[in-house]
């Protein structure tokens, strides 16, 4: 019998792995399966895109059907059950598909750290339907809102998202000539926390010329219906700040249809422990991307859970799934940093890109690197012309 390959997960990790498995697999090696909640991938490092214009969703949504072959097969549904004895995955909707190697590549969720109130209150942005919700309640408080009583936007956490999502709520803000502050927390000393300091001083200095309150040094301790609450300790009192819209980007933990798959875990946020070749503590189990805790050179460290590490890992995860099938050795993978590109709004900020001169850079060659990173993604998973056409709104 044909070897079964499923691929869970639709993100850069689950639809970069099945470009590359089908690129590397021999006629009639292996046959392919692709499990996913969504048809479509996301291009989910521009989704704060759709926060300013939700009509940008046709150039970050690419269907699944330009990217895998027509031999492979895809399941819409959200994963209920793996049965690693039995090697069988179920859908919510009760399909069930067998496997003999099995890639889980779900991403992650937001972490709320069992801060109280902040779930049930806080926007996250882990999708394109949460980028359309921020959109539409900064929309219809905007509405309601006059000069002398504001709509009051806070997003907590500044890291990569953080500040993103802030820079595009500012854009708004400003297209539409509406009364909105926004105020950027973090709990941290600095934004862009533990990264260099010359890229977090470009940061914050693009942050505040967009007209954004930056507060550091305070965590959010506690949410409701029209406030967050800023530290309060045992010997201090905690500080108030109202909000009409709030949004949460502060950690990633794992997804809960992990939880319950018997392969071995990190304790506190339920991501799976992976070595350097993807594989599990079962022999038919892959993990990737946020998905993972994916083994380094150095034993104590693990890749980043970042767009760049998925998309860099996927091309050998998909190559190791095609050598599992043919009983051929499997290649591991070390994680190159090539730099980091942040927007904010229309602005962007470049640190650390290979092969440039200045370390840090803002103006015209960040943004035009922050679209040709998104365009060259696009491109390499679906089309030229599918890449192109997206450029302009990245």
């Amino acid at each position: 019998m044909t070897t079964q390959i499923v691929v869970v997960g639709s993100g850069y990790a689950g639809a970069g792995a099945v470009k590359a498995f089908e690129e590397e697999v021999g006629e009639g090696e292996a046959e392919l399966t692709w499990i996913s909640e969504h048809d479509y991938h996301l291009v989910l490092h521009e989704v704060h895109r759709a926060i300013r214009t939700p009509a940008v969703e046709d150039k970050i949504t690419i269907p699944v059907d330009e990217i895998k072959s027509p031999e492979s097969e895809f399941v819409q549904g959200r994963v209920a059950d793996v049965d690693t004895d039995d090697r069988v995955v179920e859908t919510d909707d009760g399909t069930t598909v067998n496997y003999d190697f099995l890639l889980l590549a779900v991403g992650s969720t937001t972490a709320f750290f069992g801060i109280e109130g902040l779930e049930e209150n806080a926007h996250q942005l882990k999708g394109l339907d949460d980028a359309k919700a921020i959109h539409e309640d900064i929309r219809s408080a905007a509405a309601e809102a006059t000069r002398s009583d504001p709509v009051e936007v806070i997003v907590g956490g500044a890291g990569l998202s953080g500040i993103q999502t802030a820079g595009e709520i500012a854009e708004y803000r400003d297209k539409h000539r509406a009364p909105i502050e926004i105020t950027l927390v973090e709990g941290l000393d600095e934004i862009f926390p533990n990264n260099d300091p010359q890229v977090q001083g470009a940061l914050r200095q693009r942050i505040e010329d967009a007209d954004i309150e930056i507060r550091t040094g305070d965590f959010i301790s506690k949410a409701d219906e029209e406030a967050v609450y800023l530290g309060g300790g045992e010997d201090e009192a905690s500080e108030e700040l109202g909000y009409d819209v709030l949004v949460w980007t502060g950690g990633i933990t794992g997804q809960p249809e992990i939880e319950d798959v018997d392969v071995e875990k990190d304790e506190r946020s339920h991501r799976v422990h992976a070595g350097s070749d993807f594989t599990t503590s079962d022999d038919h189990v892959f993990a990737i991307g946020d998905t993972a805790l994916v083994e380094q050179d150095d034993d104590d460290d693990v890749a980043p859970p970042t767009a760049q590490a998925a998309w860099q890992a996927a091309e050998v995860a998909g190559e190791n799934l095609a050598r599992a099938a043919r009983g051929a050795p499997l290649k591991s993978w070390t994680h190159e940093d090539k730099g980091t590109v942040i927007s904010v709004g229309e602005e962007a900020v470049a640190h650390d890109v290979k092969g440039m001169p200045i370390r840090t850079f803002g103006g015209t060659p960040a943004k035009l690197l922050k679209k040709a990173i998104a365009t060259r993604w696009i491109a390499k998973v679906s089309s030229t012309g599918r890449g192109v056409s997206a450029f302009g709104d990245m």
